[in-house]
């Protein structure tokens, strides 16, 4: 590696300490909810992934297992150091970028999230895409999602919670491109048809889900599916809203509540859009995409 290349990596990252770091370090984080055969899951392997790091500390994924392990137990601060570590050491890894991108969504760093992950992107273009091992295996273990696939997906949620629906699209164009399994074209369809929603563009939207015609096999995004179905008049609003009634403490609910007050949003129902949103913000789901986005929409209106 050059002085010159050299150089100009230790200023971007100087770069992003002085941009991240007011955030970073005012941000308020919240330790999510879990059971204590849970916790004590996760505990068990940040031991191990600890154990790892500490064997070989430059090694690429060692930091990253032990970054992605801190925020699972809602170290997400922490976290994000080591994934800036990972990235003074493997500076064209794009996973780091990826990973500290994810992190800052969970702070709320919507701007360094978005810098990180518009990074990354450049780093994988023209590269082949690759699995992304799941820390939370799905009841079949089998990984559903990739590296690029959840870089542009990040990217889109990060660019959809400050309402740029216009650069959410094009990250969820691309992320279309490299969602190759059911799983995948799900999520990142659900968010693609709600960005072209909130931009006006219903005929488009319902063009797009076209494709979900039929049954649809997935394995761990039924959420996701459900909210599909919703907008392709397939399931009643009533009836999604039977399953988080009274209930905003899982994510599934903060996801499907999510995804059923932006359904009465767009079809005018303001009133009834804003009610759920403070259901879900009651919640105990505060690092998950459906809390965050409906945090984002009670912000707009203030």
């Amino acid at each position: 590696m050059t002085l010159k290349v050299l150089i100009t990596i230790a200023l971007l990252m100087a770069a992003f300490h002085a941009q991240a770091q007011t955030c970073v370090e005012t941000a308020r984080s919240v330790a999510p909810a879990m059971t204590d055969a849970a916790k004590k899951t996760h505990e068990q392997n940040l031991s191990l992934a600890r154990a790892a790091y500490e064997q070989t500390s430059n090694d690429a994924d060692a930091i990253i297992w032990l970054g992605r392990r801190m925020a699972y137990l809602g170290d997400y601060k922490g976290a994000i150091r080591v994934f800036s570590e990972g990235i003074a050491k493997h500076p064209k890894d794009a996973r780091f970028y990826r990973h500290r991108g994810h992190r800052l969504i969970t702070l709320r760093c919507f701007d360094d999230a978005i810098r990180d992950l518009e990074t990354a992107t450049k780093l994988v273009k023209g590269k082949a895409d690759q699995i992304e091992p799941d820390g939370l295996p799905n009841a079949r273990n089998i990984p559903t999602s990739t590296l690029q696939s959840n870089i542009w997906y990040h990217l889109g949620l990060a660019y959809y919670v400050k309402g740029d629906w216009k650069n959410a699209l094009r990250a969820y164009k691309e992320c279309q491109r490299v969602s190759k399994n059911n799983d995948m074209r799900v999520a990142t369809s659900y968010w693609h048809y709600m960005t072209l929603r909130r931009m006006g563009k219903a005929k488009d939207a319902e063009k797009l889900l076209k494709q979900f015609d039929g049954e649809i096999e997935i394995i761990e995004n039924a959420d996701y599916l459900k909210l599909i179905q919703l907008n392709r008049d397939e399931i009643r609003p009533e009836a999604l809203l039977s399953e988080i009634q009274g209930d905003a403490a899982t994510l599934g609910h903060a996801s499907l509540g999510y995804g059923i007050g932006s359904y009465f949003l767009y079809n005018g129902d303001r009133k009834k859009a804003m009610t759920i949103f403070r259901k879900i913000v009651a919640g105990n789901q505060w690092a998950s995409f459906g809390y965050i986005a409906a945090e984002a929409e009670l912000a707009r209106i203030k």
